[in-house]
């Protein structure tokens, strides 16, 4: 799996280690690099996901499912209902 963008932007794969996240980057643009891959390889267009699902698939990659739930929502990769009863991927 690579966490390399092919436009040019910075490869993510220092934070990864044996297709888990070690870290996760504090300054938010980072951040958004960092999120853009597992957004698209985790969350399928057009689909409804619920909570517990999201979290099922954020745990592939990180334990703390509740900040890479949350981030994706701030960063406008997914959506989230308002009641935070389901999430789909953006556009």
């Amino acid at each position: 799996m690579s966490y390399s963008e092919p436009g040019g932007s910075r490869d993510v794969s220092a934070l990864f280690s044996r297709g888990r996240l070690t870290a996760v980057p504090r300054k938010a643009a980072r951040r958004r690099q960092l999120l853009d891959h597992p957004a698209r390889t985790l969350f399928g267009l057009g689909r409804e996901y619920s909570e517990r699902e999201v979290n099922d698939a954020v745990r592939t990659v990180h334990d703390d499912c509740s900040a890479l739930r949350r981030y994706p929502v701030e960063a406008r990769l997914l959506t989230r209902a308002r009641d935070g009863s389901a999430y789909r991927r953006a556009a």
